[in-house]
C-alpha cells in the first residue's frame, strides 16, 4: 500500500503540473479514464480538457481506500475556470484497476456533477 500512496501523491502532482503528458504517463498504453459514467476516454484527452478549463488548477491527494479489486484515489480539485472566471472546489475519486506493471489499466472517475455545474454558474468568488 505504501507504494500506492507514493504513486497517488505523484499522480496528484502530475494533475497539478499543467502537463497532460505527465498524467498520461501513469496509465497503461490502452488504458482509459471515464468521468461520471461517460465514455472511456484516453487519459491524455481528459487531462488536456481539465488543464484547458482550469489553467491554474491544483489537485490534492486526499486518501486511498481499497475497494475489492480496485483502489479508490480520493482527490480535491481547486482552480479558477477559464470560461466563467469562477473559483471551483470539487472533491471526488477515481476507482483504479492497476496492471502488473504498476500502471493504471482503467480508471472510473466520479464527482458531484450538480455541485460542479452550480459552482461554474455562480458569480463572484464562489
Amino acid at each position: 500500500m505504501s507504494d500506492l500512496v507514493e504513486f497517488a501523491k505523484r499522480y496528484a502532482e502530475a494533475w497539478s503540473s499543467h502537463n497532460p503528458e505527465s498524467v498520461a504517463a501513469f496509465f497503461a498504453e490502452n488504458a482509459s479514464l471515464t468521468v461520471n459514467g461517460g465514455p472511456p476516454t484516453p487519459a491524455l484527452e481528459v487531462a488536456r480538457g481539465f488543464m484547458r478549463d482550469f489553467p491554474e488548477m491544483t489537485v490534492t491527494f486526499d486518501k486511498l481506500d481499497q475497494r475489492e479489486d480496485r483502489t479508490a484515489f480520493q482527490w480535491t480539485l481547486t482552480g479558477t475556470h477559464a470560461g466563467t472566471g469562477n473559483h471551483v472546489r470539487i472533491s471526488g475519486y477515481e476507482l483504479w484497476k492497476i496492471n502488473n506493471e504498476g500502471l493504471i489499466a482503467e480508471s472510473k472517475g466520479h464527482f458531484d456533477a450538480a455541485d460542479y455545474e452550480r459552482q461554474l454558474g455562480k458569480r463572484g468568488d464562489g
